[in-house]
């Protein structure tokens, strides 16, 4: 792994890129509501992005799975879409789902990225339970995040927060590095594997990484949809995320993706 440390004059600038990203996704968490397209949020993000002088990070992303680029600023993925859900005039929010916004962008250069699960209306208490459990997963991991530390230390709480409330943490997506590029190393999982513990990662003052646990209300199983984007659970249940750009500095981390 060729990891990068950032310079306190970087991490200000990836400071900067987090706020819009941050002030974004809490104008589309505002916005998401019963009747809303998912187009008409991803238009929202790239007006918003555009206003503030930053580059979207997701649009015109290629996979090897699919012959067309991501077509979307955010990922808009509900209820058992985990991830890389593609916004649409003909996927209407309904009553009662959770959608999973994720977003970044680049400014001045840097980059950061962020990502959380909403509530459309009243939802059902298992589901507002996952998305608590979710959030509480990374939240965890923020108050653990210290120079000295090692990364499985930490993913192993977050697996262990998940799996005792019945849920169970995606394997095939994990967090990642994150400074010029959108994905850089290391790759950060949010639980512990024999790759993990072979190759730990040794927090230090200066690592930026995006912390971002997917949690499934099933099993961890996924699959990719025929699009070659849309991840969903294998049992259709359903999966929440968030997200959130962390720099690791002297007494702690910081969160990067917050409106100041």
């Amino acid at each position: 792994m060729a990891i990068t440390l950032r310079s306190p004059r970087e991490i200000d600038l990836m400071r900067k890129a987090g706020a819009v990203v941050a002030d974004v996704l809490l104008k589309l968490k505002e916005s998401s509501k019963p009747g809303v397209t998912t187009a008409y949020l991803d238009s929202m993000a790239m007006k918003l992005a555009k206003e503030a002088g930053a580059e979207t990070l997701f649009k015109g992303v290629r996979s090897p799975l699919s012959k067309n680029p991501f077509p979307g600023v955010i990922c808009a993925s509900i209820n058992e879409q985990l991830v890389h859900g593609i916004p649409s005039d003909k996927t209407v929010l309904n009553e009662g789902d959770i959608l999973s916004i994720d977003f970044g962008v680049r400014l001045n250069g840097y980059c950061a990225d962020s990502a959380i699960t909403v509530a459309i209306g009243q939802i059902s208490r298992e589901k507002q339970r996952l998305l608590d459990i979710t959030k509480g997963i990374l939240d965890l991991a923020i108050a653990n995040a210290a120079p000295g530390k090692k990364w499985s230390q930490i993913a192993a709480i977050m697996q262990q927060k998940a799996e005792s409330a019945g849920f169970s943490v995606v394997r095939d997506f994990v967090g990642h590095g994150i400074g010029t590029n959108m994905h850089e190393d290391p790759k950060v999982p949010n639980f512990v594997s024999r790759e993990l513990l072979a190759n730990d990662i040794l927090l230090v003052e200066g690592l930026v990484i995006a912390v971002e646990p997917m949690v499934n209300a099933g099993s961890h199983a996924v699959k990719t949809l025929r699009n070659g984007w849309t991840v969903v659970t294998k049992d259709n249940k359903c999966s929440a995320h968030f997200e959130h750009t962390i720099a690791i500095v002297a007494n702690g981390c910081e969160i990067l993706t917050v409106k100041k």
